[in-house]
């Protein structure tokens, strides 16, 4: 210490001084590295809602893309000649909506949506309590103990929020009628109220998280509740993304920034093209995806059932475009190496991986292109099963990853690889055993890596094995 310090020293009160004292701490405990396995998997997705009813139309090669109708906007507050101007403007008029009703496998929004108790919920969230409930009921978690809650936490993500309440307070102020917005309008349109709720709701109090990170946000979301885990701040998480962006606005904004598909309007089922040398866009989708992971441990003790292991968590940035991936995937092949060598297992121990690939020219070619450089040989030998399952759901968003996810693990669960709808002319840049799967293959899946990569240049990749 020099001169002034010791002076500064002699005049502070003799409790401060400690502050300055030369005498280190101890270092911190050294952080628990525990084992985190899937033991409850909930969804809702254009192909059903249900883990049951959208797996068996995933396998049986059935797509959940339909055509827009003026009514899927929701601009109700709008004179007719607005929406259907607004509807004719639109170039993309595909999307992957959930379908609703009451018969088995559809969304019931009286239910979820239009009670009274839901004023504060918007969709999105909506999608996000009807997943995690379906996934905490398989999983058999609804503790009451105190202590159980305490150890239980949260982390849901989305993309965008509920746009459409955004729209709909901006046409407030335009009519000069904001005297008339509802009072549950920021509960409504802030992405981490999915947790929110889904807390409150079951009164779960461990970590409370939502990331935001594009269409990575689901893969990012159970990748940090995994970490929750591993460092000790919970027992059990309830983990996933959602979203609901089939809006006026959200999908205008899409079609501006060019990424929709438009040249299969006439033709929804074949409009997501993941790897066809056809493809032109992504179809914009809704729906959610909870799985709940549980310490090992843990879920032995109470005789859980055990999906899988969550093996590793890759993340990476581009640090290239605002929303172009890096052609050569160099951000990708960050996040998947990662993943691998936190798992500890080697490239040809991976058996099958569910691809981003969202149908756009760019963004396929570059995520071929990091498989086959981390991969290598094992990418092109035949025993790599490769898909994309946006070809039957579309892309939702903030959901993605989770979803995906949720694929990844029933694919080792089942014994079978999801195919990849509309894959009639791949892109040049497979050749020989390196080819997306067109079809279902029955197989033994030791390990699957899940892809996700958002705009912004952010990138996650999750590695799951069978049950240890």
């Amino acid at each position: 210490m020099n001169a002034g310090g010791r002076r500064l020293l002699r005049l502070l009160p003799h409790h401060h001084r400690r502050v300055f004292s030369s005498q280190s701490l101890p270092p911190p405990p050294a952080a628990p590295r525990r084992r985190v396995v899937v033991t409850g998997l909930g969804m809702v997705t254009p192909l059903g809602c249900g883990v049951g009813p959208t797996w068996s139309r995933l396998i049986d090669g059935r797509c959940g893309i339909r055509a827009l109708s003026p009514a899927d906007l929701k601009v109700d507050g709008f004179d007719e000649t607005v929406v259907m101007h607004t509807y004719e403007q639109l170039s993309s008029k595909v999307a992957g909506v959930v379908p609703c009703g009451k018969e088995e496998g559809e969304f019931d929004e009286e239910t979820w949506v239009r009670s009274k108790d839901h004023r504060s919920i918007a969709r999105f969230i909506s999608y996000a309590l009807c997943s995690t409930d379906e996934a905490i009921r398989d999983a058999n978690w609804m503790p009451e103990e105190p202590e159980k809650k305490e150890r239980t936490g949260v982390s849901i993500g989305g993309g965008t929020g509920s746009i459409s309440d955004i729209l709909d307070a901006a046409h407030m102020i335009c009519e000069k009628r904001l005297r008339r917005l509802s009072p549950f309008f920021i509960p409504r349109i802030l992405i981490n109220m999915a947790a929110g709720h889904v807390s409150m709701k079951y009164g779960f109090m461990g970590p409370n998280h939502a990331a935001v990170t594009a269409c990575a946000t689901g893969a990012h979301s159970i990748g940090d509740a995994t970490r929750m885990i591993q460092f000790g701040d919970a027992d059990v998480m309830v983990a996933g993304g959602t979203e609901s962006s089939i809006d006026a606005l959200s999908i205008a904004g899409f079609c501006r920034s060019k990424a929709l598909a438009t040249k299969y309007n006439s033709l929804p089922e074949a409009s997501s093209r993941p790897f066809d040398c056809d493809r032109d866009g992504f179809v914009i989708a809704e729906g959610s995806g909870v799985m709940v992971l549980e310490e090992l441990d843990h879920a032995k003790e109470r005789g859980a059932k055990i999906y899988a292991e969550v093996r590793g968590y890759g993340m990476s940035g581009d640090a290239h475009h605002i929303t172009q991936p890096h052609i050569e995937g160099k951000g990708a092949m960050l996040a998947m190496t990662r993943a691998l060598e936190q798992s500890g297992l080697s490239p040809n121990q991976v058996d099958y991986i569910n691809a981003h690939a969202t149908s756009t020219p760019l963004g396929d070619v570059a995520e071929a292109n990091a498989i086959g450089s981390v991969f290598s040989d094992h990418s092109t030998s035949g025993a790599l099963a490769l898909s994309s399952t946006k070809g039957a759901t579309g892309h939702l968003l903030g959901a993605a990853g989770s979803v995906e996810a949720i694929f990844a693990v029933l694919a080792i669960h089942h014994g079978i690889a999801p195919p990849t709808l509309n894959l009639q002319k791949p892109d040049p840049v497979f050749h020989g055993g390196f080819m997306p799967l067109s079809a279902p293959r029955e197989m033994p899946i030791r390990a699957a890596l899940s892809n996700s990569f958002g705009f912004g240049g952010t990138n996650a990749s999750l590695l799951f094995s069978g049950p240890p």
